[in-house]
């Protein structure tokens, strides 16, 4: 089973990524930077745990506010970093756990955390500020992560409460991952600070010992109080510290801190801390926990001719559906249409992708992980309806296929450039 050794808590501001991308640890302005990672680098390379569970926000980067969720997943294998207005820091792209990610969003469900998910998305400083503080093998990290971003800019935004009943989930979740693997949680984020309005620059050192303390000893504490109590006493962007009670909801109630630091350079009071946990998991837990992930699901495979959506098909066919969607947008209709092969090779489609398209072969896609809803949108390009797809999909002839419809009929979802569809 899949272990817990500890927990990190680091913040994530840009000084950090800028101090290790120009700067020395001889440089006297920023030697406390460096000097405040040290003991987290060194835990890491005794621990050496298998992947990092990264809790952090996105700054506007890859999230906006067209679709902003309040707890987002990330269940790739392999994360870049993000553009924030003047290129990309030269950080390598870092592994992700994808499996141990898709297993901890079903055990989120289970528990009734219905949380997002997302793929292909950069991320910004929020977690490759810390992480490139914290290791440098090859300037980058050599295990996995698996990134939970927290949307707390736009509110309404989670309690802390919320958050911290949401770690206690998490550690069930990475319980009763089946494999046997080693994981440590990074907590990013503050601590005190204010970067908008009058009150920008603000900061509060004596809060946030007070902070810290009480994480360590009385979390509970933390998880009453509210966004405008947080805002007040640490300043409006220094209350995402709401994010680090995932982290310590996640751990054993009694823990061992192994390492607490912080230093005031500029906006942000950074902070570094190492937890490790003082009890171990029981297996009666987890076996009950695994059992409730596979409730909703089970029996689903005996449905002949049925093939559930999951996650891991999701994974698995994520570029063949990317490039189906896309035929919302007018030009790639067109190129769809008019330059077919020229279109795959820039989505870098595969040799049997590219088969089962231009086949139409409907239910080999839906085979392949394809969903039903990218299929009905080129089946609108193409001239077809929705029932030419359904009937093959079904091994009947379009006619078949209406003979057991109370009604005859014919439609598909194309709209104005249907291109001669039904």
């Amino acid at each position: 089973m899949a272990r817990i050794i500890g927990a990190i808590a680091a913040s994530h501001t840009p000084t950090i990524g800028f101090a290790k991308d120009t700067k020395s640890p001889e440089d006297p302005a920023w030697a406390q930077v460096f000097t405040l990672f040290d003991p987290i680098r060194h835990w890491l390379e005794e621990k050496q745990p298998d992947v990092l569970f990264f809790i952090y926000n996105d700054h506007i980067t890859s999230f906006f506010f067209d679709h902003y969720s309040p707890f987002v997943l990330g269940v790739d294998d392999r994360y870049v970093t993000a553009d924030e207005g003047g290129g990309a820091r030269a950080y390598p792209p870092v592994a992700g756990h994808a499996a141990l990610a898709r297993h901890i969003g079903q055990s989120f469900f289970a528990d009734e955390f219905d949380i997002s998910f997302y793929q292909k998305k950069p991320i910004d400083h929020g977690l490759f500020s810390p992480l490139s503080m914290m290791t440098d093998r090859g300037r980058a990290w050599s295990g996995a992560i698996v990134p939970l971003q927290v949307g707390v800019l736009q509110f309404p935004i989670p309690t802390a409460k919320r958050c911290y009943n949401l770690g206690q989930a998490l550690r069930r979740a990475i319980e009763s991952f089946p494999e046997d693997i080693s994981v440590a949680l990074v907590a990013t984020g503050g601590l005190s600070h204010q970067v908008h309005g009058e009150r920008c620059g603000f900061n509060n050192p004596a809060w946030d010992e007070q902070f810290l303390d009480l994480l360590e000893n009385d979390p509970e504490v933390l998880a009453q109080i509210t966004h405008a109590e947080y805002a007040r006493l640490g300043g409006l962007e220094g209350a995402e510290v709401i994010m680090w009670l995932i982290m310590r909801g996640a751990l054993s109630a009694k823990i061992n801190c192994v390492h607490r630091g912080t230093h005031l350079p500029s906006m942000t009071n950074i902070a570094t801390v190492i937890y490790e946990n003082c009890s171990a998991p029981r297996a009666e837990s987890i076996a009950q926990q695994q059992q409730k992930i596979g409730a909703q699901l089970a029996g689903a495979e005996t449905i002949e001719g049925t093939h559930p959506f999951t996650l891991a098909r999701a994974h698995q066919a994520y570029r063949l559906n990317d490039f189906l969607h896309k035929l919302i947008e007018p030009d790639h209709r067109a190129r769809f249409l008019a330059e077919p092969e020229a279109l795959y090779d820039d989505f870098q489609l595969t040799q049997p992708e590219r088969d089962l398209v231009n086949a139409r072969d409907w239910i080999g896609l839906i085979h392949y992980g394809v969903i039903f809803f990218s299929l009905e949108k080129m089946a609108a390009v193409v001239g077809l309806s929705n029932l030419d797809v359904y009937a093959q999909m079904s091994g009947k002839t379009l006619e078949e296929f209406q003979r057991t419809r109370n009604v005859s009929m014919s439609y598909s979802v194309a709209g104005g450039d249907n291109n001669g569809s039904n």
